[in-house]
């Protein structure tokens, strides 16, 4: 079995229903074995558009790196999610692994850990809520160190929702 954390985000439509139907969906390729509160956080890259909604889990399952993301693909497919040549676009649920284990997979198709987690607090905030001492296997720190040391003021973020 692997534990792997996956962040969820939405901020199309209803935000909220659309992470409650990506956590049952994601709950079916595994165990959800945490969560974290849901955050709204301001848009990082293309500022003019919605809030979003996010949130990290903890889930341990059998599938490879590459299954999973094929499965998390569908997932976002299956809600709505439209594939565009535009990247940071508003999208239904965007469904990203984070760490898997302490692999670390750098190929065109998947990179692990996520190549922006350390980077991003609408990332960081639910994930240091659930993993604090987990050690970035690149970073060689704790999550929670990196929390603490990025500073952003133009990443809003607020705990909504315990």
């Amino acid at each position: 079995m692997h534990s792997v954390y996956i962040g969820l985000g939405s901020n199309l439509k209803d935000r909220f229903t659309n992470i409650k139907i990506a956590l049952y969906h994601l709950s079916t390729l595994g165990k959800i074995v945490k969560k974290s509160s849901l955050y709204k956080s301001s848009p990082v890259e293309y500022k003019r558009q919605p809030y979003f909604l996010n949130c990290v889990v903890k889930l341990v399952t059998k599938l490879s790196p590459y299954k999973l993301l094929k499965k998390l693909k569908d997932i976002e497919k299956k809600m709505g999610r439209k594939k565009t040549k535009k990247r940071f676009q508003p999208r239904i649920i965007d469904l990203d692994i984070l760490l898997y284990d302490r692999k670390i997979i750098k190929k065109k198709s998947l990179i692990i850990p996520h190549e922006k987690l350390h980077k991003r607090k609408f990332v960081l905030w639910p994930l240091a809520e659930i993993a604090p001492n987990f050690v970035h296997p690149v970073l060689k720190k704790k999550i929670k160190e990196i929390k603490n040391e990025l500073r952003d003021p133009s990443q809003k973020i607020w705990r909504i929702y315990k």
